[in-house]
């Protein structure tokens, strides 16, 4: 058997597409506001990469760039203006902070209403109660990826591997509102490759280079991999060992070129979402 390929790079084409045709329909530019403290290397490529994509979609896009030295009072100054500055539809902390800051008082002091990541509690809490609601743009790009693959979700048995509040938690939460059967499986499960080969939709959020093996799937399995690691040789691997598990699923994202588009296409569709919601609601 060799999986299906589920091409992200695709899918997300289609939908940057999509935003790009509503917001050029529209009577203002929906405006998004990402902040990126310090010098991470990697937070920079996703900054830019998020920055190219808003302007092709007809976003009104701003990056602020801070110091790592800044202090979390300004840092949460900042945010404030944001949430006041009637130009902006939507607000992103780009995340890792500086070891100095918590990210928890931040995330916490951004307008619910702006919150394109998804990460404030009350946007947390509508999704677990199944609410329409801004949710994190990853798993969210992962249910449009089961989606254009035309996946069976209603009653079917799914593992997120991974419990982190950014995608493993959200995931089964949106799992679940589809009616999937939903397991999560994480450091402390026992025999945890034994739950994922029980799995008819894998997704492995973990940070692990390469720690799902080809035996830890059920033959004829999706398997989402949200994973993205650089090894010491330079090579991006995802969580899964894409050769072996490719020769047994049914079908498989890539990485890079899996999941990655679709987080950046989802957070412009949650920029024109929240646009809308505001706008309209303000007149």
């Amino acid at each position: 058997m060799t999986a299906r390929i589920i091409d992200g790079k695709a899918v997300a084409a289609v939908l940057r597409a999509r935003i790009a045709e509503q917001t050029a329909g529209l009577p203002f530019r929906p405006g998004l506001a990402v902040v990126l403290v310090g010098e991470n290397p990697a937070s920079a490529v996703y900054v830019r990469n998020k920055d190219r994509a808003a302007h092709g979609a007809g976003l009104l896009a701003q990056t602020i760039r801070l110091p790592a030295s800044v202090s979390a009072a300004d840092l949460l100054a900042m945010i404030q203006r944001l949430n006041a500055d009637p130009e902006v539809d939507g607000i992103l902390v780009q995340l890792p902070l500086p070891d100095a800051i918590l990210p928890r008082p931040i995330l916490e002091a951004i307008d619910p209403a702006k919150d394109v990541d998804g990460f404030h509690p009350l946007n947390v809490g509508r999704l677990q109660d199944g609410l329409d609601v801004l949710a994190p743009c990853t798993p969210t790009g992962v249910m449009r990826l089961l989606a254009a693959d035309k996946t069976v979700l209603r009653g079917v048995r799914a593992v997120v591997l991974g419990r982190s509040a950014i995608v493993g938690k959200p995931m089964a939460a949106l799992l679940l509102a589809a009616d999937a059967t939903v397991t999560i499986a994480h450091s402390r499960t026992v025999d945890i490759a034994e739950e994922c080969r029980r799995a008819d939709i894998l997704v492995a959020a973990v940070g692990r280079p390469e720690m799902v093996r080809g035996d830890w799937i059920k033959p004829g399995a999706t398997v989402i991999d949200v994973g993205i690691n650089r090894l010491p040789d330079g090579r991006l691997v995802g969580d899964v060992a894409y050769a072996e598990c490719a020769a047994v699923a049914g079908a498989i994202t890539p990485v890079p070129g899996g999941v990655g588009p679709m987080t950046i296409a989802c957070l412009l569709e949650n920029t024109v979402k929240a646009a809308l919601r505001r706008r309209l609601a303000h007149g």
